[in-house]
C-alpha cells in the first residue's frame, strides 16, 4: 500500500459521503458540501495519478483500482443528479452501461494477463463528466450554469460512446493477438 493507492481508497470511501450529503441535504448549503466533496474526490484522482508516476509507484493494484473509483464516483454523482432532476435518467443509464461494459472488457483482459490502458477519449470522458458534474450540481442552485452543464453532459455522453467503440476495438485486437498466438503455438508442438 502506498500514498497513491491510499488516495484511490479514500475516493472510493468519499462515494457514499458525497451520496449521502447531495441526497439528504437538498439545500444550498447541502450543495454546496456535496459539490466540494465531489472536488476532494476529483482532487484526489489527479493526486494519485501524478504522485504514482512522480514517484514511480504505479502499481496493478493501483492500475485497476484507480479506474473504478472513478466509476463509482462519476455514476454515483450522476445517480443523485438523476435524484435532484437535474439529468434525465436514460442519459445516466447511457453512461453507466458503457462504464460497466468497459470495466468488464478491461477485466476479461486482465484475467488473461493483459491490461488495456485509459486511453486518450476514455480520459477525455472523464474530464468531460467531472465538469459536466460540477456543472450541473451549480446548476441546480445557479441556473446559468445549467445549460452549460447540460451541453458538456452531452459532450460526454458522445465521448464516451466512442472511447467504447475504442475499448472494444482494442479488446478484439488482443484477444484475436492471443487466440493467433494460442494457434501457433498448438500447430508447432503438432
Amino acid at each position: 500500500m502506498n500514498l497513491p493507492n491510499s488516495l484511490t481508497l479514500l475516493r472510493i470511501f468519499l462515494v457514499p459521503v458525497l451520496v449521502t450529503v447531495l441526497l439528504t441535504k437538498k439545500s444550498g448549503h447541502g450543495l454546496l458540501i456535496g459539490t466540494g466533496i465531489f472536488g476532494l474526490a476529483v482532487l484526489t484522482d489527479y493526486l494519485d495519478g501524478y504522485l504514482a508516476r512522480r514517484r514511480r509507484q504505479v502499481t496493478r493494484l493501483g492500475t485497476l483500482l484507480d479506474p473504478i473509483a472513478d466509476k463509482l464516483l462519476t455514476t454515483a454523482a450522476f445517480i443523485a443528479l438523476v435524484d435532484l432532476k437535474a439529468v434525465p435518467a436514460w442519459v445516466v443509464l447511457i453512461i453507466v452501461g458503457r462504464e460497466i461494459v468497459v470495466t468488464g472488457l478491461r477485466n476479461i483482459a486482465s484475467s488473461r494477463g493483459v491490461l488495456i490502458p485509459a486511453s486518450a477519449l476514455g480520459k477525455g470522458k472523464m474530464v468531460l463528466q467531472v465538469v459536466a458534474i460540477f456543472g450541473l450540481l451549480g446548476g441546480l442552485r445557479y441556473e446559468v450554469l445549467r445549460l452549460p452543464g447540460m451541453i458538456l453532459l452531452w459532450l460526454a455522453v458522445v465521448v464516451a460512446m466512442v472511447s467504447a467503440g475504442a475499448y472494444i476495438e482494442s479488446f478484439r485486437r488482443v484477444i484475436s493477438r492471443r487466440s493467433a498466438a494460442a494457434e501457433s503455438l498448438d500447430d508447432t508442438t503438432a
